[in-house]
């Protein structure tokens, strides 16, 4: 009794179909290219990958920065404390406390040195003997004064500042930790989000750089473009570069849903306005022809219009109404 209901529902709407298609604007159906789109996922990566390595050799004294914590270039994240400094630099000081006794004694002993020669006393070869020693201490003070700005440069070097503006992404040591010349303290992300996208080699030679690719993130669906295909296959797997707008840093390595354009392909494509549903199947309207039924596909846009396409049920050249028929009145009858 359902299938005879349903018969009897579509007969009545195709005999009332050309009143209520009249006002519907017929086209003929050709096939038109869509592009055929591979699903992958891409990863939210920083585009500089930067470690802030120890440029001095002691005790990590203070940690500053934690994981997810942004900083600017420049900044201070850590101090490392070598104690071997602060006693080089009470050794070099008080070498140089020496020297400047040495000095004041050897340029007394050359003032002095300067009177006598003038009352005939002394020898201008024992003048230019005291003058030689003050050269001589003076001397040993800069040279100990440019070692001393080594060691403070040495001390100055315990600070490990941020290499690049952005995010910590990683602090693979602790507050009190030994550390050595060039061991990481804090890896940094800067200089940008991007997808990196891991792509199966067959579809490399299908990739074009400046692609609109298709993105379906958290925040709904957006479009970014392919910037750089690299070419050195990696596993079986071509590495590619997508460049989107507005990008949330707050994960990074953090997997979207990608979709590449691989190829073309012909189908079939109606407007969305003339595809109908009832009774749960769909149809389209054929100009003088009535309610056929369809099975759509994909939804897509082409030339800023929303089409469907059609899997079966349509064959190319049939004139089919743009707008689909309203349904007719009818009271429903139940039967047991």
């Amino acid at each position: 009794m359902r299938i005879l209901a349903t018969a009897s529902f579509l007969a009545l709407a195709s005999a009332l179909l050309p009143a209520s298609a009249a006002r519907a604007e017929s086209v003929t159906l050709a096939p038109v290219t869509l592009t055929e789109w591979k699903a992958v996922y891409g990863r939210i990566e920083a585009r500089d990958r930067i470690p802030a390595r120890a440029r001095l050799g002691g005790t990590l004294a203070s940690l500053r920065v934690a994981e997810g914590d942004t900083v600017e270039q420049g900044d201070v994240l850590a101090e490392i404390v070598d104690q071997k400094i602060g006693f080089q630099l009470s050794a070099l000081t008080a070498q140089r406390q020496a020297l400047a006794a040495q000095l004041d004694n050897a340029q007394a002993e050359l003032t002095r040195g300067e009177e006598l020669l003038k009352q005939g006393v002394t020898t201008a070869q024992r003048l230019d003997a005291l003058r030689t020693q003050v050269d001589v201490v003076t001397g040993q003070i800069a040279a100990l004064d440019a070692q001393r700005q080594v060691v403070e440069q040495q001390a100055a070097e315990g600070a490990v500042l941020a290499p690049v503006s952005g995010r910590i992404l990683d602090v693979p040591v602790a507050q009190g930790a030994v550390v050595l010349p060039g061991e990481p303290v804090a890896m940094l992300g800067g200089g940008g989000i991007f997808l990196r996208l891991a792509i199966p080699e067959r579809h490399a030679a299908d990739l074009t750089t400046g692609a609109t690719i298709r993105i379906d993130g958290a925040g709904g669906p957006t479009e970014g473009t392919l910037i750089r295909i690299y070419p050195l296959i990696e596993n079986g797997r071509v590495i590619a570069d997508v460049e989107v707008q507005g990008l949330p840093d707050d994960f990074v390595d953090a997997r979207i849903l990608v979709r590449l354009p691989v190829g073309d392909r012909q189908a079939l494509a109606v407007p969305e306005t003339a595809l109908v549903t009832r009774a749960g199947l769909d149809f389209v309207a054929i100009d003088g022809a009535g309610l056929r039924a369809v099975v759509p596909g994909t939804h897509e846009v082409i030339d800023g219009q929303p089409m469907v396409e059609i899997l079966s049920g349509l064959r190319a050249g049939d004139r089919i109404l743009t707008q689909a028929p309203e349904a007719p009145a009818a009271e429903e009858a139940s039967h047991d």
